[in-house]
Formats: C-alpha cells, structure tokens, sequence
C-alpha cells in the first residue's frame, strides 16, 4: 500500500490470542489512525472467517494464533492478495522460523517483545500519507441521555483509572547500560492503582500459567522485561488517562492518596505482624480503582458536552464507584484471593476472615482518619482486639 492509494478510512484486522497484546496492539494502531476500522479477534479461525468477508487494508496476525496460526493466515492472503499489508507478529526469533515465513513476503516480521517505536513506525508508513495527521472528534452524548443512564451503559466497559504516574519517565528512568531494571520500575509506578492492576491482570492471563500473582513485583517478573514495559507504555496511549477537569482532578488526588496512605499503613502492620505485606499492600492500592476508573468516565461525560460540577461526582461516585471496582477486577480476572482480599477492606460480617483481610481492614480505617483524630477509638474496635493490637502498635504504625 503506497500513499497514492491509501484509502480515506482504512479497515484493519488485529488477530490476537493475549486479551492485553491484543489490546496494546489496538492502542497503537489507534493512536496512529483513530479514525481506523478496526476489526479485533482472538483465534485463526474468526480472523478466517472475517477475511472472507470483508476486505482489509492491513492485517496484524500472531503466528502463534490458536486453531489457524497466522503464518497459514499469510499464506492464505498471499494466495489472493499479494500486495496486501501483512504485519507477522511472533515468539519466534530462530533463523529457521524467519526462513520459513520470509517466502510469504510479510511486510514486517515483528518478534516479541515487541520495539514500540518500530511497530508506531511501521503504521505510520503504512497508514498515513507522508506529513498527514487524523484528528478524531469526540463524539457527543445521544440526546436525552442522563448521568446515571451513561455511567451504567459505561460499567461493564470502561477501561480503568486514570493515571497518576507519568509512565514514559517511569520507564526512561528505568532503563540503564544492561536493559529495563525492574525493581527500579516497581519503584517508579507502585503507587499507581492502574499501573498496579495491569500487569497483574496480564500475568494472570491465559498465556501465563502457574500459581497466580497477586503483586506488582510478582507480576513483573513473571512478564518478561520487554512485556511488563510495553504493557506500561501502552497506558499512556489510551483516551483521558489524564484528568483535564480540576475537579475531577481533586478528586482523583484525595483517591490516590487514600489508597497510598492505606497501603503504607497496611505494609507496616503486615509486617509488624509477620504477614504477607506486600499482598497487604497490594490490595489496599487497588481498593479504589474502581472510583477512580468512574472519575475517567465522568471525563469522557463532559467532554460529550454533559453538565458536571460537585455535587453530581459526589453522588457519581456513591452510587457507582464500588460496582466499578467490582465490575474491573471481575473482568480483568484479577485473581480470587486478591479480589476476597480487597473485599474484605469494605466488610468483615460474617464467615471466617485472614488476619491479612484483618490488617487491610484496620490500614483503611486508620488512613481514613483525620489529622485531628486519634487512634484511640480505633485501637478499641473489633478489627484492632481480632489482631491483637493496641494503641502503643498502631501509634507506632502511624509515625514510622
């Protein structure tokens, strides 16, 4: 495809087993064509199915696709089409399987963990004209629609929090003479909810097996280091990850803060008490993901042209932030022991709870607190007398 024949609006196939690649994959190539029709399946089979239907501009196939791999997916194309953009994504980088597929004239055969700059390039070459642009419009609310009515349709679909951390200086930062450092990283983004979430939510995937992470510092080591950054950087790309309105913004900060002072009241605890702390941790930066996803909707609703002032994300927030946070950690898949965790931050009636369902519980109380108040109260309350600790303990949790 040439710049002489590029079409107004391209239609374009993403085949990809990884719900989290596939939605990488996406990203990029919407941040390089917003305007792009775009097409996503998870299987050989579907992508199949679609190519006899429908003609495509540019395809992007895994080779490792299950059912039809991409490589038979080229060599069908191929077969048709010879001029066809193809795009080969692959694990393999031996010099047999890239014998294999060159015969197929792939327009890039792209090895994982994919180069970010070197796949935006790519598309830029093949979907814009050279010094061309696209802008996208946002588009407006349906008319008669209301507040509750889009956050209700939006639950089930929204893409998650906000970001709090600038995560391309998170990442530079990162990077030194013998590649990515993770432990550096995790130092960078821990106290970010989203960052947090995602990649525990991508090593919990179909594509990673074992016993499930529950951590930041679990998830980015079973993520290869290649993975864990694309995964990151990729969150940069996605639509209102930065907060425009200074008070959903507000918000947003007394949010995150809650989390981190919870988090850090959680850590000290857990390991006053010999727990597992960074679990402890995990769980308490996370509980307010789902507020601050509902506060990034609430800016896709005025950007729409919707009305928005204080007393509207006050209730916004009562009335949908914990089916948000319920609804994201169920899709994303975020593991069962992680969610009951998090859960167990919100109520402590009935059955049998862990002493780390205790501390998180006791963390949030605690960060809750006013400047003000003290811990008195708090050290007499049934979650304190369940872990045995008193008020010299949480004093010292409070100052350390």
């Amino acid at each position: 495809m040439t710049a002489v024949d590029l079409p107004a609006v391209p239609r374009v196939l993403i085949a990809e087993a990884d719900p989290w690649s596939r939605d990488l994959l996406k990203q990029v190539l919407l941040n390089v064509r917003c305007d792009a029709r775009l097409d996503v399946c998870a299987d050989g089979q579907h992508a199949a199915t679609l190519l006899g239907e429908k003609t495509y501009d540019l395809i992007l196939a895994d080779w490792e696709l299950p059912g039809v791999d991409g490589l038979s997916l080229l060599r069908s194309v191929r077969q048709k089409r010879r001029s066809l953009p193809f795009i080969l994504l692959s694990s393999r980088n031996d010099s047999a399987s890239v014998r294999e597929a060159l015969p197929l004239a792939p327009t890039a055969y792209l090895t994982r963990p994919l180069n970010m700059e070197s796949l935006t390039q790519r598309l830029q070459d093949l979907l814009l004209n050279e010094g061309e642009s696209v802008y996208c419009e946002i588009p407006p609310l349906a008319p008669g629609m209301t507040l509750p009515a889009f956050l209700e349709r939006r639950r089930e679909v929204c893409d998650g929090a906000p970001l709090r951390v600038d995560v391309k200086a998170a990442v530079q930062h990162s990077l030194g003479p013998e590649g990515l450092d993770l432990k550096q990283l995790e130092d960078q983004v821990h106290s970010d909810p989203q960052i947090t979430a995602v990649p525990i939510a991508a090593a919990n995937s179909a594509g990673y097996h074992g016993t499930p992470v529950q951590t930041l510092s679990e998830a980015l080591h079973k993520l290869v280091p290649g993975q864990s950054m694309n995964l990151i950087l990729g969150l940069a790309l996605k639509h209102n990850v930065v907060l425009g309105d200074p008070g959903l913004v507000a918000y947003a900060e007394r949010h995150w803060q809650l989390s981190q002072d919870s988090a850090d009241y959680a850590r000290r605890l857990a390991r006053m008490l010999e727990l597992d702390h960074e679990r402890c941790y995990s769980a308490c930066i996370l509980h307010r993901l789902g507020d601050l996803a509902l506060l990034r909707c609430l800016e896709d609703w005025r950007q729409g042209g919707g009305a928005l002032d204080d007393e509207a994300i006050g209730e916004s927030l009562d009335a949908f932030g914990a089916a948000y946070g319920s609804a994201l950690r169920t899709r994303w898949r975020l593991p069962l022991e992680l969610r009951q965790l998090i859960a167990g931050i919100y109520s402590l009636e009935g059955g049998v709870y862990s002493r780390e369902a205790l501390v998180v519980n006791l963390a949030v109380q605690m960060a809750r607190l006013t400047e003000h108040e003290g811990l008195e109260e708090l050290a007499g309350s049934k979650t304190a007398r369940l872990l045995k600790v008193g008020l010299p303990e949480l004093t010292r949790v409070r100052k350390t």
